[in-house]
């Protein structure tokens, strides 16, 4: 198995990092035109319906003709927003999500033309770090264009997203945390590598569902896409958008998606290493190999980002936020105490199953101890005299009528 050498990055012909470059933006837009033709069919088929077929064979082009739909229509521009800002906004979001991949490990070391090079376009030591970075700023498209559009409802979409990216993102970097701990690095190509032998899926399951919950809400999909809400918010922040810039945050959010998904795999799937039992196979992690096992993986969780969206129905706001709050974030503080304490005492010598009993009596413990908790607290309530709702008793704070309306009415 050849890992990257650490020196390799940075030090490639400028024509290598410029083809990689545009190796990642092809990747990217192809996953994305696919991803979008393929949940357009999976939602057919789990609602029991069909799907588009119309566009070219079984209705491949769809997604190509969608594009070309968007780039025919007409941009316009509402009375009354802030146009700079208001046309800055999607650029802001996409550029970003491009950015993000830049420190995906997505092979080995290889060959191109004699030079050997990482199917990676460049590492740093805190490489993971730098996603969540990048990532939190294009968010910044997002609330600009509902507060540029001078319209309630986009203002409002844009304020969830706010709200919901402070919550999320501190429980996803705290989900980081446990795999920092356990590879001792932040760089991407390190943390693959620290998972040769086993995947952090496994040694760090509570992680990973922090995670995979949290790149649901990072991502504002479904059942988390309250800055969109179409039921609520019209269509949210992007309700002025129309043709190309509509079409960029569309872009950004599928580009995002493929971004989580990637990071995810990275983490916590032992990155481009092939899946037992193709890995008994001497050859499966050398050459061009590494590049399939990772897309395949990639396309796992996108798959799931599509099973989500057909099946969950989207969560109140009030609910969206406890979840993260009350949930997500003391689950993953209790976590990395338990990580850190087994990881020093396996340094200390002992063994790994002992090790791995401590951490899992600790979460079993956690968990009865929630489910008492819980208990209790349903008993308690549930013995209480039921008392009147404000709104019942008269005593909710209602404003006064204006005499003119008093009048009309």
């Amino acid at each position: 198995m050849t890992y990257p050498d650490p020196t390799l990055f940075g030090h490639d012909p400028w024509w290598l990092i410029l083809a990689k470059a545009l190796g990642i933006f092809v990747f990217l837009l192809l996953t994305v035109l696919v991803a979008i033709l393929l949940e357009r069919k999976i939602l057919g088929r789990m609602q029991m319906r069909l799907g588009p077929n119309r566009v070219g064979p079984w209705g491949l082009l769809q997604s190509l003709a969608d594009g070309v739909k968007l780039a025919l229509k007409e941009g316009l521009i509402p009375a009354g927003v802030d146009k700079w800002i208001y046309l800055a906004a999607p650029v802001i979001s996409v550029i970003p999500a491009f950015m993000a991949f830049a420190v995906i490990p997505m092979g080995g070391e290889i060959s191109v033309f004699g030079h050997r090079t990482a199917l990676q376009l460049t590492d740093l030591p805190v490489a993971v770090l730098y996603i969540l970075a990048v990532t939190s700023i294009g968010v910044y498209g997002i609330v600009l264009a509902g507060w540029a559009s001078g319209s309630v409802y986009p203002l409002l979409g844009g304020l969830r997203s706010s709200a919901q990216v402070v919550s999320y993102e501190i429980a996803m970097a705290l989900s980081f945390a446990a795999v920092f701990i356990y590879s001792g690095t932040m760089s991407t190509s390190g943390i693959v590598a620290a998972q040769e032998n086993t995947w952090f899926v496994f040694l760090l399951l509570p992680s990973f569902l922090v995670y995979l919950t949290s790149m649901v809400g990072e991502t504002n999909r479904a059942p988390f896409d309250l800055p969109e809400a179409e039921g609520e918010l019209v269509g949210g922040f992007h309700t002025e958008y129309s043709s190309l810039k509509f079409a960029m945050f569309m872009l950004a959010e599928y580009v995002n998606m493929t971004t989580v998904s990637a990071l995810a795999t990275t983490l916590f799937l032992g990155g481009w290493h092939a899946p037992w039992p193709v890995s008994l196979w001497d050859g499966a992690n050398h050459g061009w190999w590494p590049l399939l096992w990772f897309t395949a993986k990639v396309w796992v969780f996108l798959f799931v980002f599509m099973w989500l969206r057909a099946t969950l129905p989207r969560l109140r706001y009030d609910q969206f936020m406890a979840l993260g709050w009350k949930l997500l974030i003391p689950v993953s503080l209790a976590w990395i105490m338990v990580v850190a304490v087994t990881r020093s005492l396996g340094d200390e010598g002992l063994p790994t199953w002992v090790t791995a009993l401590i951490g899992l009596a600790a979460v079993v413990l956690a968990a009865l101890g929630t489910f008492a908790w819980r208990s209790r607290r349903a008993r308690r309530e549930a013995s209480s005299p039921t008392t009147v709702p404000p709104a019942v008793s008269g005593a909710f704070p209602v404003p006064p009528i204006p005499q003119k309306e008093r009048a009309d009415a």
